[in-house]
């Protein structure tokens, strides 16, 4: 799976990254024939709670994509949530392909 990395407002250090891949890589595991990924990490209102977005898009084969977006004070805790609702919705397509 080709996974993509991109910030806004910031730089994302290389533990950072990582760590985004080593999660999003672990989708491989719910579903197989992921395409890619494009996840993006934003800082919105920098001195605020609650200030960091994790977005997820998921190219998979026979949908256009799978989108996930969630906000927490933390990159890894958005990260976190945002891995939970796509594995939710990879469970849900695996289970209609096997209806097929």
């Amino acid at each position: 799976m080709n996974i993509q990395v991109n910030t806004v407002h910031f730089t994302a250090d290389q533990k950072l990254t990582d760590f985004v891949t080593k999660k999003v890589s672990k989708l491989d595991t719910y579903f197989e024939g992921i395409i890619g990924a494009d996840v993006i990490l934003k800082v919105v209102k920098p001195e605020t709670a609650n200030n960091k977005i994790a977005e997820i898009k998921l190219s998979i084969p026979g949908y256009d994509y799978l989108f996930a977006e969630k906000q927490a004070d933390t990159f890894e805790e958005a990260i976190d949530t945002a891995i939970e609702a796509i594995r939710r919705q990879l469970t849900k397509v695996k289970e209609k392909v096997k209806d097929k």
